[in-house]
């Protein structure tokens, strides 16, 4: 940059580079559109996998967009502002997170278009803005009402999340446990439906099929029975949740005990194993059979609760604890003399299994657990890994339907119904916007068009067909990627929640309009770099 004078002035430090204008505009809009391209061959139930490897050789196989996204060392600073979409997509709602990519991908490409012929990013802002929120009346119109105790319905929501997944083969019964899992922990207060996903522990163990995948209405610890001589397996369990140490603990400042003859020295240890054995009869006395400690357990007293037909087992994470708790209706107890029958917790019964080298301790058949665990079986670590995050998508999106109870068909068929009541919406606007109204229609259409070419269907076929099936009034016609073809996707039971749909209109629009508003990208310079005197000016 230069004054007047023609002299030069600088004021970015120097090796800062700078983009302006439609470099700027179209370098990023670029950048975003690739970053929509990796992920849009793993869109849907006919989508691919990607095989992803890290620095350290660990792979990572998953069709999960937010995954795919988080996993990449992304550079480009337009590149992350899309995977900032698929991470919010993933907490907020769980699932769409590859829809809501592909979305803001093919509505910057749309963009381009208009920019390239001369239409301002504002006009193309405003009009995509108030297409957006005609989308979303349009979506809450043709939503359906869900009754949250239509249990049939449930599973078939959590079903479709698994169709595009690795688990799709073990789809209905998995969708079942989703479902029972969910219902079981869900708070029903005032007319409300909260759900928290942190009461559903999620536990995988490779060595079995995905099919012998079970639900245990309790808690499985990872850990086992701390004495060999204490029952492996109780039935009718009472169980003591402690969080203070069954231990003599040691003094925080370094003591010294002299001792002068041997009989001290017996008084001493004698004193130690009568501590131990008052924790140890304080715990018979509150009548628990079973005692979960968040701390150690000494071997004095590992004797003594063997002595007495009690199960202990000791170093519980503090997580499972309080699911332990919530699980079972015990209180965590801090101080043993507090202890008493009312702070139990109840199960049908406690047993020590072996899965496969380890062994395991499994909390079950608990009367009203509001917290339960789901273990996972699969041949290898990678194909559970896979699992789980599929069984994350299903919990998320039957979670949304049942705190807001709204659904829509899948298979792209209220993509298709928006796009077709949008391009009539629009032709009623007038300027500029009504361009970009006639794009986000589209974009919108571009998913179901992505559905049908990941199942080797005909893209303009499809695109033909689904039109022509909207303005029949058929209004969940949609792409049957299983079969290879169009169909009311009612009919074949695929369903996802409103709220999903909500989500990845609401965060594509805001990625898309925040790239379109950046005309200029300046890069600073690493390091110190000299860039003049101080105050950045050189004259």
């Amino acid at each position: 940059m230069s004054n007047n004078n023609s002299q030069p002035v600088f004021i970015l430090k120097e090796g800062s580079s700078e983009t302006k204008g439609r470099e700027a505009q179209k370098n990023n809009i670029f950048a975003a559109t690739l970053v929509a391209q990796l992920v849009r061959t793993s869109l849907g139930p006919r989508g691919m996998d990607k095989m992803l490897v890290d620095g350290l050789g660990d792979v990572t196989i998953t069709n999960d967009g937010a995954t795919i996204l988080k996993e990449i060392d992304m550079q480009h600073p337009a590149g992350k502002m899309m995977v900032e979409v698929a991470r919010t997509t993933d907490n907020e709602v769980g699932d769409g997170t590859t829809t809501s990519v592909v979305f803001s991908g093919a509505l910057l490409e749309k963009a381009q278009e208009l920019i390239d012929k001369e239409v301002h990013p504002t006009m193309v802002i405003d009009g995509y803005a108030r297409a957006a929120e005609q989308a979303l009346e349009i979506l809450k119109k043709i939503a359906i009402k869900v009754d949250k105790d239509d249990k049939d319905m449930l599973v078939k929501i959590a079903a479709t999340s698994m169709m595009s997944k690795l688990v799709a083969e073990e789809s209905k019964e998995l969708s079942k446990i989703v479902v029972d899992a969910l219902l079981l922990v869900a708070d029903n207060t005032s007319g409300e439906t909260k759900i928290d996903l942190a009461n559903v522990k999620i536990d995988k163990k490779p060595g079995a099929s995905m099919s012998e995948t079970s639900l245990i209405k309790g808690i499985v610890l990872d850990k086992e029975v701390v004495h060999s001589s204490m029952p492996k397996s109780i039935s009718k369990a009472k169980i003591a949740i402690v969080n203070a140490a069954l231990e003599i603990e040691k003094t925080e400042i370094s003591a010294e005990i002299r001792i002068n003859d041997p009989l001290q020295m017996k008084q001493f240890l004698d004193e130690e194993n009568r501590m131990l054995k008052q924790y140890v009869d304080q715990i018979v006395a509150s009548g628990a059979n079973i005692v979960i400690c968040q701390k150690g357990i000494d071997d004095i007293a590992q004797h003594y609760l063997a002595q007495e037909g009690i199960m202990a087992v000791r170093r519980v994470k503090e997580s499972d604890m309080i699911k332990l708790a919530k699980a079972t209706g015990a209180r965590i107890i801090s101080n043993l003399k507090d202890l008493s029958k009312d702070d139990l917790g109840a199960a049908a019964i406690v047993e020590e299994r072996k899965i496969e080298t380890d062994k395991w301790v499994f909390i079950e058949g608990c009367k009203n657990p509001k917290a339960v665990s789901i273990l996972i079986r699969g041949g290898s670590p990678r194909v559970l890994d896979e699992a789980e995050r599929s069984l994350h998508d299903s919990l998320m999106v039957v979670k949304d339907v049942l705190e807001y109870p709204y659904i829509v068909a899948g298979g792209g068929a209220p993509e298709a119904n928006v796009a077709f009541k949008i391009r009539q919406w629009a032709s009623n606007l007038t300027g500029r916007e009504q361009l970009a109204a006639q794009k986000f229609a589209d974009a919108i259409e571009s998913l179901p068009i992505t559905l049908a070419e990941n199942a080797g269907m005909d893209a303009i076929d499809t695109q033909v067909n689904l039109r022509a099936g909207q303005v029949e009034g058929k209004k969940w016609y949609g792409v049957d990627a299983l079969r290879g073809g169009l169909a009311d996707m009612s009919k074949r039971n695929v369903y996802e929640p409103l709220k999903v749909k909500e989500q990845v209109i609401k965060a594509a629009i805001e990625v898309t309009n925040m790239i379109l508003r950046i005309d200029d990208t300046i890069s600073s310079a690493k390091g110190g770099g000299a860039g003049g005197p101080p105050g950045g000016m050189d004259y």
